[in-house]
């Protein structure tokens, strides 16, 4: 079977830029005279009471803004391969005949374009992914590398995921999404005929496509109910009758993919373990047989070779990742690749099964793309991304550690996992100030890859950066996931307050000068942290962050909010509502003493500028002073260089306030 990855395509719900100026119009309208607005407006940023920067911190920033990845994307018939990397302002798909060759640019778009998958027996044709300023309302294009022409074969105004190939090439499977509904149709057609495209079954609650039989008749869908829950069902193309394959039962799965003969699929389970791991279940049966071995740490991802023998699978060690190649024959062992300690990410299969693609990334190198050919055990570099003319002898390494926290576990304090930068010079004679980062998902993770960010704030500002795994937090075990859920909400918050207790020991860090920082569910965490800490910290900074989860929950896309309703709260329950007024950072905004600096993307589909406006105007008629940066062509998070240069910049000034370096 020719393993197609899926483009991840990302789902929508637009905010005008007008609505964003009447919005912050209504914000500065509302404002008392202590707390007075200046406002200012660059290219496409709207700043309110952000400084100018100075030109001198413009210029250092240059180099660590400068940095530049790149990411595996797929194999190309002619030995070549497909990379993702920025030369302009955003990301675009280049070829790369050799090992360290030129990188051939391929796409030139003002929006970032999504990963890339080859088609099937096309000579070389790729699928990619566009949206529009952050709206998330991606189109899938098919690039013909013969002409040099890109074009869209997805519906206009919809939202397009999970394109897969049959092994012809000839048919591709996809999910479409109208209008930010929870309604999901399942397509199939020729992406060279548009017009071909039929409707195979409508769905509703989280469904997506894991995989496309060889020849078209059967799709793999998946439904995610929760991160914890989920099911996996079979398509009949022509029929379009829906079986479930998965047993009844509360348990995770991710992927899946057939097997060769088509009889049985592979796929990720958590069923019976703390962690997730590789099975195989029979079609005919829904037996299911264990494939990898237990590890105490998740099977994150896999790729089956073309030719069904071997299975190549991550798993992530407390952020670290390990590769692993194992026969699908029963009996076979797993093998450990040797690669550099890092992560790993993207593997993929040749068409031959013969080599690996993957992007690695260390804590002192940018990620950039590798290939393993697995007869010979040898690992080839094909791209060396620049890092600004820095020199990488002076990047810092993080160090991984444990801090109790406010509960027990078999009569011992919890511990919650964190790993640390410090600056080289840091001593109790000179404290570093800290910058708390937490992470979003809340499903997520933070792991020691590269950022040039990180690396600034360590060499140029001399802070030490924490990357807390607060409870929520995959990779720790799915009891570690629940830890948050709904009324437990707060829990994870006072995860931070330990952490404060533990900076508080450490006799080269100022407890005293201590900024939480993070992005959309992070964001949250940066808000809650300053109405529940507010006499510990200096700052926060608030990216596309919730301010009050019922708001949240009514304004969000509808596809996002069964989901997120799971780990939140629905906020319809009478009980749950009171709760999400109780802890709302919005309620609680008088708190707020300390400066706090917000940054929002004005066609935010996720978390929508409303959560930034309601925060913003509260805590200033609170008399608090508040920075407030939004970007008109940006989404969840700034994508475009220039947005991203000016946020970096923002911040450096925002750090330097707070603590009283300037």
């Amino acid at each position: 079977m020719i393993s197609t990855r899926a483009i991840v395509l990302a789902l929508t719900l637009s905010v005008s830029p007008m609505a964003m100026a009447i919005a912050t119009a209504q914000t500065a309208a509302t404002t008392p005279a202590t707390a007075a607005v200046e406002t200012r407006t660059v290219g496409q940023l709207v700043m309110q009471n952000v400084p100018v920067t100075p030109e001198a911190i413009r210029e250092r920033l240059i180099q660590y803004t400068n940095t530049r990845a790149a990411s595996f994307q797929d194999f190309l018939p002619d030995g070549g391969i497909l990379i993702s990397t920025r030369f302009g302002d955003v990301p675009q798909i280049h070829e790369v005949k050799m090992p360290m060759g030129a990188r051939s640019q391929l796409t030139y778009y003002a929006e970032p374009v999504g990963g890339a998958a080859v088609r099937p027996n096309s000579g070389g044709s790729f699928v990619f992914g566009k949206d529009k300023g952050g709206d998330e309302f991606t189109q899938a294009y098919l690039f013909d590398r013969a002409t040099g022409l890109a074009k869209a074969f997805t519906e206009a105004g919809t939202q397009n995921a999970g394109v897969r190939f049959t092994k012809d090439g000839k048919l591709a499977a996809w999910t479409v999404t109208r209008n930010g509904t929870a309604v999901r149709d399942i397509v199939i057609a020729n992406p060279e005929q548009p017009d071909s495209r039929r409707l195979v079954y409508r769905a509703e609650g989280g469904f997506g496509i894991a995989d496309l039989s060889d020849d078209g008749k059967t799709i793999l869908l998946g439904q995610g109910i929760s991160v914890n829950y989920s099911k996996r069902w079979t398509l009949d193309v022509a029929t379009g009758t829906l079986t479930p394959i998965t047993p009844d039962l509360k348990v995770a799965y991710d992927g899946g993919t057939f097997a060769a003969d088509g009889k049985s699929i592979y796929i990720l389970t958590d069923e019976g373990s703390e962690f997730s791991y590789l099975v195989q279940l029979d079609l005919a049966t829904g037996a299911r047989t264990r494939v990898s071995p237990a590890m105490g740490w998740d099977v994150e991802g896999f790729d089956l070779s073309p030719d069904g023998k071997t299975l190549a699978y991550t798993v992530n060690e407390n952020g670290l990742s390990k590769l692993y190649l194992q026969g699908t024959a029963k009996g076979a062992k797993a093998e450990l690749v040797a690669l550099p300690v890092g992560t790993v990410g993207g593997v993929d299969w040749d068409t031959e099964s013969k080599r690996l693609g993957m992007t690695l990334s260390t804590a002192k190198a940018p990620g950039d793309a590798y290939t393993y050919e697995v007869a010979t055990k040898k690992l080839t570099r094909w791209t060396m991304s620049e890092i600004g003319g820095l020199n990488s002898a002076n990047f810092v390494e993080p160090s991984f550690f444990n801090y109790p926290t406010f509960d027990k576990v078999d009569g011992k304090p919890r511990t919650i996992p964190a790993f640390i930068y410090k600056p080289k010079n840091a001593s109790a004679s000179n404290q570093a100030p800290v910058i708390i980062n937490i992470h979003g998902g809340p499903e997520g993770q933070s792991r020691p890859g590269f950022s040039s960010t990180v690396q600034y704030w360590v060499n140029e500002l001399g802070a030490a950066v924490i990357f807390p795994n607060v409870r929520g937090s995959t990779g720790y075990g799915k009891t570690y996931v629940d830890l948050d859920n709904g009324f437990k909400r707060e829990d994870s918050v006072k995860d931070i307050g330990a952490l404060l207790d533990w900076i508080a020991t450490q006799p080269d860090l100022n407890q005293r000068k201590v900024v939480v920082y993070g992005g959309s569910y992070g964001g949250y965490m940066v808000l809650a942290s300053m109405t529940n800490f507010n006499d510990r910290l200096a700052g926060g900074i608030d990216i596309v962050g919730i301010s009050h989860f019922a708001t949240f929950l009514q304004n969000t896309n509808g596809y996002r909010r069964d989901l997120r309703r799971v780990e939140y709260g629905d906020e319809r329950d009478p009980a749950m509502r009171a709760f999400h007024e109780q802890i709302a950072p919005l309620n609680n905004a008088h708190k707020i003493t300390k400066p706090l600096f917000v940054i929002q993307g004005a066609n935010d589909p996720r978390v929508p500028i409303s959560e930034a406006d309601q925060i913003v105007a509260k805590v200033r008629n609170n008399g608090g002073q508040v920075w407030y940066m939004v970007a008109k062509d940006e989404g969840h998070g700034f994508a475009k260089k220039g947005n991203r240069d000016a946020q970096r910049e923002a911040e450096t000034l925002f750090f330097q306030q707070v603590f009283g370096t300037k």
